[in-house]
């Protein structure tokens, strides 16, 4: 829901632009503010670019109980509008949840939304003939322990069949085109993550002994044959493997690194972009098992790179489409949730409409809880102290996603511009090129830029996040974005921001065993619940992973199984 905007005391409005850019990237790029050529000219007058959000107000809203208790009582004795299952939450999870009821012959479902569009963080827009995402971009081919994402793929006509290992087969199209990686560094652009150039052979000895453990990490099996690293994780080892485990999750990434011995300065940045780029968080935030997740998770056993991507120009836009469809008309958009019971004969759901004001109650056999558990313990009203502890045991990092709209290519120094796009050392992310997948490499783009705010804590860079103007983050994304394109300033045409305050939930050190966070997975009398912070990792895998799992659960119960 996002923590409301406040003047901190270094606030916006106080800070030159100097001390603005080194507070988000950092010392170093500092440096270049003033010799940066800040030329937006080019700038659509009528349209120069928004900052745009969730829907904070109305989570802050139902955060501080404003309506919850008033509405249950208005309501009080009203007729409630019958559905045999209550979606709450039209994200990733509340979609699958729709798509897997309606595979299992449950038709009488409601999903209710909060924002005006579903899809969550894998939502995408569009300008003109671009699309480009605004979170979520890609998945990674599936492995065979992910039958329900092979289902979907087959379904959007995306997987085409299967090898005889039973690993899926991927339309051509959909598979990331090369060049698909590049990373700037020492003034140039070089092909990959790791800068090989100048790298000494100690730097290249500990990169090849990093690979091999990932690999061992890969290949290991516990005593029923589960892989202790797998996509979902549900389907990753939960036997004789979970020492092993819990030992990684018990340490943070940062220090498995140094008792491994590993201090070369590229490859413990490349592993510090791994984390944030995943997790939002640094390698000295997020626990080993996190860490080593990201790598050995993605490998098939006996290969020596990940699993080839699948991604499209909107980005994972294209599967909350495909999923959209198939809800349908059963989805309600600008409802909120906020206060959701449950009892022996159901579950009661106050709700209002975002547009109108106008409050109803929905009754329902079986409520699917889709949105994350931070949202959960202000709206699920009967949740006993253990289920309140269980929801406070969850972190969520904040995110800045920038759509930098481009008349032309800025000029590339070094190898080719790619899908992603890296600056070693910056505390962004790099970019993703929208148009990548379209094969087209020359003339008008858009650039989706990303930037977590990692703080230590999360709080206080919410706060920052949203107590920033537009043009505040215009100036912070130039200053990231002219230390490998000098020229790009002219080139824009527009800059649209996203803010998301919770953008996704961060493993933390110890946060895999927890048990609170298990406890959390498991239904509510008649609620169930599924979010991808369930499994302490925000991938779709996840997502789907859950939200097909509360639909079996709930299947389950009305008889349909």
């Amino acid at each position: 829901m996002g923590a409301a905007a406040v003047n901190l005391p270094n606030a916006a409005s106080r800070l030159n632009r100097r001390e603005l850019i080194t507070a988000i990237l950092g010392a170093s790029a500092a440096t270049l503010v003033g010799c940066d050529g800040r030329d937006l000219s080019s700038l659509n007058a009528n349209d120069p670019g928004r900052l745009l959000s969730p829907n904070f107000a109305v989570g802050h809203q139902i955060r501080d109980r404003k309506w919850s208790e008033s509405i249950h009582e208005a309501n009080r004795g009203g007729r409630p509008e019958k559905t045999s299952v209550l979606i709450v939450g039209g994200g990733i999870a509340g979609l699958s949840a729709a798509w897997q009821l309606s595979r299992r012959g449950i038709d009488d479902f409601v999903m209710l939304e909060l924002e005006s569009n579903v899809g969550g963080t894998a939502r995408s827009g569009q300008t003109g003939a671009i699309r480009y995402p605004w979170g979520a971009h890609y998945v990674p081919v599936p492995m065979v322990e992910n039958q329900p994402l092979f289902s979907l793929l087959e379904e959007m006509e995306v997987a085409t069949g299967t090898m005889p290992s039973g690993q899926p087969i991927i339309a051509e199209q959909y598979l990331c085109r090369q060049p698909q990686e590049r990373v700037f560094f020492q003034g140039r652009w070089s092909e990959g993550l790791y800068p090989q150039q100048d790298a000494s052979e100690e730097d290249l000895v500990q990169l090849h002994r990093f690979r091999q453990l990932v690999g061992q990490w890969a290949d290991r099996r516990d005593d029923r044959g589960l892989r202790l690293f797998a996509i979902p994780t549900s389907a990753a080892s939960g036997g004789s493997g979970s020492q092993a485990l819990g030992e990684l999750d018990r340490q943070s990434m940062a220090d498995w690194m140094t008792v491994q011995g590993f201090n070369s300065e590229r490859l413990r940045w490349l592993l510090d972009y791994s984390c944030r780029d995943d997790y939002g968080f640094d390698s000295t935030q997020v626990s080993a098992w996190a860490g080593i997740f990201y790598f050995a998770a993605r490998l098939r056993s006996g290969d020596a790179s990940s699993q080839e991507v699948i991604t499209w120009p909107e980005g994972n836009g294209r599967i909350v489409s495909h999923l959209s469809k198939i809800a349908g008309q059963r989805i309600r958009s600008g409802q909120a949730v906020t206060s959701l019971r449950s009892d022996a004969s159901g579950c009661l759901a106050t709700v209002v409409d975002i547009e109108t004001g106008q409050s109803k109650v929905f009754r329902a056999d079986r409520v699917i809880f889709a949105a994350p558990q931070f949202v959960a313990k202000h709206v699920v009203v009967d949740f006993d102290e253990r289920r309140r502890l269980a929801a406070d045991a969850f972190h969520y990092g904040a995110w800045l996603v920038a759509n930098v709209h481009l008349l032309d290519r800025p000029i590339e120094n070094g190898f080719p511009i790619s899908w992603d796009n890296v600056i070693y050392g910056s505390r962004s992310l790099g970019y993703v090129n929208a148009v990548h997948q379209t094969g087209s490499d020359h003339g008008e783009t858009v650039l989706t830029w990303y930037y977590p705010l990692s703080g230590v804590d999360a709080s206080l860079s919410r706060q920052r996040l949203l107590s920033l103007g537009w043009q505040d983050w215009v100036d912070v994304l130039l200053a990231d974005l002219t230390v490998p394109h000098p020229d790009i300033a002219p080139l824009i045409r527009k800059i649209d921001f996203m803010r998301w305050g919770h953008a996704m939930v961060t493993p933390r050190v110890g946060f895999l065993t927890n048990p609170l966070r298990q406890l959390a997975s498991k239904p509510h009398g008649r609620i169930h619940f599924a979010a991808s912070d369930l499994s302490g990792v925000a991938l779709m895998e996840e997502a789907l992973d859950h939200g097909v799992r509360a639909a079996d659960e709930v299947a389950r119960a009305l008889g349909h199984v």
